[in-house]
């Protein structure tokens, strides 16, 4: 029960914010943040069913063949739904000062409470062609809301955006269907230990690069960050490119086959990807285009990590994915300040913040070293166990490179960090943004913190979940 009304909550309740936005703007910005809030603490409600090896399904059978509502309540798809949650619940808060100006909000709180559910419904499936439909309901919701301000150039970023991911999810489609017809199955849990042919691997590796937004489907990511800052946050730290993530451990780390010569290619993509968008951010001088490029990057970790098969290295992409979306939003969310209180996203035309808004400096330092890897942030312990694991599972070439990107994380965060907090105040009049964005920022920073201090209790969980897996 408490599964479906996971994502189902959600799902209903974006629509009774539609019917909320003709009445009263008060009455839907609270009842968007109850029902968000609600599908929080459903996650919280699965946590227990995670505790054991086996893991719980409900199922649903349909008319349709190799379609069914079967929903699976495993370590995974429970810490995938919980970080979105949390994340995507503070957003929502974020959103109730970013947006309160702007035009066409009743359609905006829409997407996001939709966008989030169909993210529940996605990491909780347990059936393929399922999963697809939650797949491709995101695409719709992420296209809207990069094209949500409707200038020309926006619209053109969004309409990138939905062709490359859909592109992708064209492929993987196919690739599910051919799925279908080697094993005479759609269901996850009948199809766990299969080895399916090279083709259909592709296929379905092609879906899960596309909407990570990884080499050589990358280039649709820096272009979404011309949507609201919340929008950028959410796309790139809770659901949109955390979903590819998701789908790799889901279908290739615990249910098919993964051969060794698999494994050397997405760790290649995933080096190339974390070098050549640090090589790209060092030399962008868009604040959020440079943390779009970040983002390419440290998926590329999370990646490197899954990739590895390794119990270790395969814990340490999960906990670096807690890492960095904690994190990371809480870095989108502080330029988003920025940017609404200057109107500009250059850093060349930004200086010296942390005179005029030192809170949200400090919140942009902790997540930064966080996104870093400093210890002893989760960052630090993520990498360090990604590497470890890569190592032992024989990739020493693709560690070394990758530590080459850390460098290059560090550096253009720096740069970036000089060029807007430092030096003499750009834009002196400017203030920090609303109490409620400052609680926001705040929590994220603090967040980001008690991960690292909390590795223990975090690790502890995530050995579960590789134990689920790989088991």
């Amino acid at each position: 029960m408490f599964a479906v009304a996971t994502f189902g909550i959600p799902i209903v309740g974006s629509f009774i914010t539609l019917i909320a936005d003709r009445f009263s703007t008060t009455l839907r910005n609270v009842l968007t943040v109850l029902i968000v809030l609600a599908t929080f603490i459903c996650c919280l409600t699965l946590v227990p069913y995670t505790s054991s090896q086996a893991v719980t399904t409900v199922e649903v059978p349909l008319v349709l063949p190799g379609l069914n509502l079967s929903f699976v309540i495993d370590g995974l798809g429970v810490f995938v739904a919980l970080l979105s949650s949390l994340v995507g619940l503070l957003i929502v808060l974020y959103s109730l000062g970013y947006m309160k100006d702007y035009a066409h909000q009743g359609e905006y709180y829409f997407l996001v409470v939709l966008f989030l559910g169909a993210m529940m419904g996605l990491v909780l499936s347990a059936n393929l062609l399922l999963m697809y439909i939650f797949w491709e309901i995101t695409a719709i919701c992420s296209w809207r809301l990069i094209g949500f301000y409707r200038d020309p150039e926006h619209l053109r970023n969004a309409d990138t955006a939905i062709l490359m991911t859909v592109f992708g999810s064209f492929f993987m489609l196919i690739g599910m269907e051919m799925v279908w017809h080697e094993t005479g199955s759609l269901s996850i849990g009948s199809l766990h230990g299969y080895a399916i042919s090279n083709l259909a691997m592709f296929f379905i590796f092609l879906g899960i690069l596309s909407k990570s937004a990884q080499v050589p489907l990358q280039i649709w990511l820096p272009g979404a960050g011309v949507a609201p800052s919340p929008v950028t946050a959410l796309l790139h730290a809770a659901v949109l490119v955390v979903i590819g993530v998701f789908a790799f451990a889901r279908l290739f780390v615990g249910t098919f086959e993964f051969p060794w010569n698999w494994q050397v290619v997405t760790s290649t993509v995933a080096v190339l990807t974390i070098l050549l968008a640090g090589g790209a951010a060092l030399v962008e001088n868009n604040a959020k285009r440079i943390l779009a490029y970040s983002t390419l990057g440290q998926l590329g970790y999370i990646f490197l990590g899954l990739a590895s098969m390794n119990p270790i290295g395969i814990a340490g992409g999960l906990i670096y994915l807690v890492a960095h979306s904690l994190a990371k939003a809480g870095l989108f969310l502080c330029v988003g300040v920025i940017e609404q209180r200057t109107h500009t996203k250059d850093i060349r035309n930004l200086s010296g913040f942390f005179r005029t808004m030192p809170i949200t400096a400090i919140t942009f330092i902790l997540c930064a070293l966080t996104i870093v890897g400093f210890p002893p942030t989760a960052g630090f312990f993520g990498k360090l166990e990604i590497f470890i694991g890569s190592i032992q599972s024989g990739k020493t070439g693709f560690v070394i490179a990758a530590m080459l990107g850390a460098i290059l994380t560090l550096v253009y965060l720096l740069r970036m960090f000089n060029a807007v907090f430092l030096g003499e105040p750009s834009h002196p009049e400017v203030k920090e943004g609303t109490p409620t964005m400052l609680i926001v920022l705040i929590a994220f920073a603090t967040l980001s913190i008690i991960a690292g201090f909390a590795i223990q209790s975090l690790t502890n969980f995530v050995n579960m979940i590789v134990a689920q897996l790989i088991g």
